[in-house]
Parts: structure tokens; C-alpha cells; sequence
């Protein structure tokens, strides 16, 4: 699995940090910030989730 982000679109909902604290984080103005480019097994759920909620579909898994 490899997970990617489009900061131009991000809008700031948070949803990704709110599930998978380990691979995203938000910077001052609320635009996600990738942690991870490669999550190992514990957070793949949790990134899979993320990516489903994002609100400007901002965040895109990638199943290697």
C-alpha cells in the first residue's frame, strides 16, 4: 500500500489525521501533511478509512 495527498485540494476537514494520527497530520492552515508514504499493517485500515472520508477526495490509496 502507498497512500498519497493533493494539498491543492485539501480543504482542512481533518478527517484523515482524526483516523490515522501515524501517517497524516494537518500543518498551520489545516492542509494535510503526509507522515508516511508507505503505512505498515497496523495503520492500512485506518488509512483505507481516511481516504474514504475525505470530504475533496485529497487523499488516494494506492493498493500495491
Amino acid at each position: 500500500m502507498r497512500v498519497t495527498v493533493d494539498k491543492e485540494q485539501c480543504v482542512g476537514a481533518g478527517q484523515c489525521v482524526l483516523n490515522a494520527p501515524d501517517v497524516f497530520d494537518q500543518d498551520d492552515d489545516g492542509v494535510v501533511v503526509l507522515l508516511r508514504e508507505e503505512p505498515d499493517g497496523q495503520d492500512r485500515e485506518a488509512v483505507r478509512t481516511a481516504g474514504d472520508l475525505c470530504p475533496s477526495a485529497s487523499v488516494t490509496v494506492h493498493e500495491d
